[in-house]
């Protein structure tokens, strides 16, 4: 997810203020911090940049909230070109949002050099996506030597559980 990518060091938690759906930027060249072992040191320092490193997440309209290595949380906003008939939002859609979500997660907690990918993903889909937004909130479950488990929550307008996904993400 980061090859490639010169960028600033981060806090521990990065926010994002804003509340639009606005597209993703491209990740600003920074310097590199010197010395520090884990990957948030050479992080984009900016929620959309985050988004701006996974092009298919960009594209649906992912937006982060907040971003640590315990805890990511985004939101994707219904649209008529995401959903099924009847205007449901399509499941592969919410599936997409929660493994972006989740290798976030994964991603920012990951030593200097290292890369990851997710290796398995199960999901249950509890009720449809008719309008509105919908909020991902990932956290860490496991995070060893080889691979990382996160569990992702999608809930609607209503706090309503929409979907939940596990995924264990490999490390290399």
């Amino acid at each position: 997810m980061a090859s490639g990518v010169s960028s600033r060091v981060i806090a521990p938690c990065i926010t994002n203020e804003h509340s639009g759906g606005e597209r993703a930027r491209r990740p600003r060249q920074a310097q590199r911090s010197r010395g520090a072992g884990w990957q948030t040191t050479g992080m984009p320092a900016e929620l959309d940049d985050l988004v701006a490193l996974m092009p298919f997440a960009a594209e649906l309209g992912l937006v982060l909230d907040e971003a640590s290595a315990d805890r990511v949380a985004g939101r994707l906003s219904w649209a008529p070109r995401l959903c099924t008939s009847g205007g449901v939002l399509h499941g592969g859609v919410l599936m997409s949002v929660a493994d972006s979500i989740g290798a976030v997660v994964a991603f920012l907690g990951l030593a200097e050099g290292q890369t990851t990918a997710t290796i398995t993903s199960t999901t249950q889909m509890f009720r449809p996506v008719t309008g509105g937004e919908v909020r991902a909130v990932a956290v860490l479950l496991h995070r060893g030597r080889t691979t990382v488990t996160v569990q992702t929550s999608l809930t609607n307008d209503n706090g309503k559980l929409v979907a939940q996904t596990t995924q264990i993400q490999a490390i290399r």
